[in-house]
């Protein structure tokens, strides 16, 4: 079985005026399923790019991703809208929830899109938010929610599908050390589960504490892939 992502020679530019500000150059990486991958380096150092690359929410300027098998580069906008959708989950910095929607509406809205019977997505939207200890505040909407329980929510919606992969773009950057840990041990639990996950942090106790495996980016280019990783330098 061969990887369920796999890069080849991945870069990607930005244009700003007439400057070319490379992201991302030349990166070669296989994650295999159920791997839990953290993508670590200092900030401006290509994580979140290398993350939307993969998740097809932006295109490389050369280069190939693959999901699943896929190249990404052959599917339309309607094919890949659908790999994202099935196969998918992502777990967004700044928590892109719908803001005039409670948190189980929230949650549900990506079962919504699978035509997921009613009385079936209530009950996995609310299971889910139990999962990440939300029980309670099912019905309150992101505003009466603080940082740590909007980023609860961000992750209930990502496993909510059933994903195979979840993409988490620095899941802990905005909540509080005791929340990080809870959060890290439902991605941790759901990867025991089969489920491959690849977070993209620069949270150092985080990926001390996991011991994963840790892909280090410096300037758009990997200089360490190492299994159990510890941020920042090799043991």
């Amino acid at each position: 079985m061969g990887p369920i992502v796999s890069c080849r020679r991945v870069t990607k530019i930005y244009r700003q005026g007439v400057l070319a500000v490379p992201a991302l150059q030349g990166v070669d990486l296989d994650i295999a399923t159920g791997d839990f991958a953290t993508i670590s380096g200092p900030s401006g150092s290509g994580k979140t790019t290398l993350l939307n690359v993969i998740g097809g929410l932006d295109k490389p300027s050369a280069g190939q991703v693959s999901v699943d098998g896929v190249a990404l580069a052959t599917l339309d906008k309607n094919a890949l809208s659908d790999i994202r959708l099935h196969k998918i989950g992502f777990v967004f910095q700044n928590y892109s929830l719908i803001p005039v929607l409670s948190a189980v509406e929230n949650v549900e809205f990506i079962l919504r899109l699978l035509d997921v019977p009613a009385a079936e997505r209530q009950a996995r939207a609310r299971e889910m938010l139990r999962e990440v200890g939300l029980e309670g505040l099912e019905d309150r909407r992101p505003a009466r929610l603080s940082g740590g329980q909007q980023q609860r929510v961000a992750v209930a919606r990502a496993l909510a599908s059933k994903p195979a992969i979840v993409l988490a773009d620095e899941p802990t950057g905005n909540i509080d050390p005791a929340t990080s840990i809870g959060i890290m041990k439902v991605l941790d639990r759901i990867n025991r589960t089969g489920t491959t996950v690849v977070m993209a942090t620069h949270d150092a106790a985080i990926v001390d504490s996991m011991r994963k495996r840790v892909i280090e980016l410096e300037y758009g280019k990997v200089v360490r892939d190492q299994s159990r990783g510890v941020y920042g330098q090799a043991y």
